[in-house]
């Protein structure tokens, strides 16, 4: 590469919820970051945390040892590395031979196909969606799944490790947002099991305490219980402590929950489960948890039992 990617600029591309903390991050570790972002809002906050901001995704790339893109979608991601709309793409703009570091969660098809234009254009290409919400974004913790070659991983791990308390490599391109996708799939259909367990449990006469100290040491153990527990109480840090403020969203579960279906599809998979999870967390963020703890889903159980 041109300048080293734990020393170069940093140019980075969407500034949200999780990418605005995370910009900062990389400021306070000492990294030379200029990002962009198309909303108003997301510009405003980021530079009142210190992250320089510019006009254009381009003029950001420009020079830039590493672009970093935290965007919504598979097609957001092709459309910046590409260009729409007779607007020069990142692939385009950004000096030969620069990493590009996508930490979107995406189509793991989208995440092969960007590192494959990328790689024929020049460039270095690593998939690492993240784990660990927003909260993670801000303390630094969060974890990702890396899919890239192992020289690649190795130039992105120095970075990522200022934005998290884990990086595992899960292999080859793509790998990361297979391993994001399978994670979550996992996550969606344990969180619905384990709030119909505790609906369960108020209907035959359980108080919520008893039951997770039953399960939380039991063979129904698992994250969805012992760390964002569904109901208030049990575990005093979990969303459903402050009316399901997320956390990590509804509509975020909605949106992984339908890659781990489009994954199920493109493999061949039979995984009744990720398809049901799938319905039920498309129809709670259309009903009003798009924006609540995905932890909420609880509450729609709970009214459509009658209580």
């Amino acid at each position: 590469m041109s300048e080293n990617a734990t020393t170069g600029t940093i140019a980075f591309l969407g500034l949200g919820h999780m990418g605005g903390p995370m910009a900062v991050n990389l400021i306070k570790a000492g990294h030379t970051v200029v990002g962009f972002d198309p909303v108003p809002a997301a510009v405003e906050a980021a530079k009142a945390h210190g992250v320089p901001m510019v006009d254009s995704a381009a003029e950001a790339a420009s020079g830039a040892a590493v672009i970093l893109t935290m965007l919504p979608s598979g097609k957001h991601v092709l459309d910046a590395y590409r260009g729409v709309d007779g607007e020069s793409g990142l692939l385009s703009v950004a000096a030969p031979d620069t990493l590009f570091l996508d930490c979107s969660t995406i189509n793991v098809d989208e995440a092969r196909e960007a590192a494959a234009i990328a790689v024929e254009a020049g460039h270095r290409s690593v998939d690492a969606p993240v784990s660990g919400g927003v909260v993670g974004a801000e303390a630094g913790t969060l974890t990702f799944m890396v899919g890239a070659l192992p020289e690649d991983f190795e130039a992105a791990k120095g970075i990522l490790e200022h934005m998290g308390k884990r990086i595992v490599h899960c292999g080859d391109h793509g790998a990361g947002q297979a391993a994001k996708v399978c994670n979550n799939m996992i996550l969606g259909v344990s969180m619905i099991a384990v709030s119909e367990a505790f609906v369960l449990g108020e209907k035959l006469g359980l108080t919520h305490q008893a039951l997770f100290d039953v399960a939380s040491n039991a063979s129904g153990q698992c994250w969805a219980l012992t760390t964002n527990c569904p109901v208030p109480g049990p575990v005093p840090t979990s969303p459903a402590n402050r009316d399901y403020q997320p956390g990590f969203a509804g509509a975020l579960m909605a949106k992984d929950l339908r890659l781990a279906v489009n994954a199920l599809e493109s493999t061949g998979v039979e995984g009744q489960m990720g398809h049901l999870a799938s319905k039920i967390y498309d129809a709670f963020a259309a009903e009003g948890g798009a924006a609540r703890d995905f932890s909420g889903i609880i509450t729609d159980i709970r009214d459509k039992s009658g209580k």
